[in-house]
């Protein structure tokens, strides 16, 4: 005599029997087709959005990175400007120092020839 459960064919039987279940729940978790078809067309809709704000994103990324390169030669172009007139400004200075020094002697020449 067996104690029930023990054998190899009950085994195999509670096994199924516990498939069976497990098959029946998982049927039973399953949407019906029109419950199922709206939440894909729901994903799909949120799918096409998120790409339409992942585009809206790049663009709005490039024309802030094309904006700042703008801004960027501006600012250069704007040093270079300054430099410019720095240095030119730095040149007359020198060109009135030695002009002023010129005339200062050339006075005192005038001076002593008389």
């Amino acid at each position: 005599m067996s104690i029930p459960g023990q054998t190899f064919n009950d085994r195999l039987q509670a096994q199924k029997e516990a498939k069976l279940d497990m098959l029946k729940r998982a049927k039973e978790k399953q949407l019906d087709p029109a419950e199922k078809e709206r939440l894909m067309k729901e994903r799909a809709a949120r799918n096409t959005a998120r790409e339409e704000r992942e585009k809206q994103r790049a663009a709005e990324k490039a024309a802030k990175r094309e904006q700042e390169k703008a801004e960027k030669t501006e600012r250069e172009r704007k040093k270079n400007l300054a430099d410019a007139a720095r240095k030119k400004a730095k040149e007359e200075l020198v060109k009135q120092q030695k002009a002023a020094r010129d005339a200062k002697y050339a006075a005192r020449k005038a001076r002593k020839k008389r």
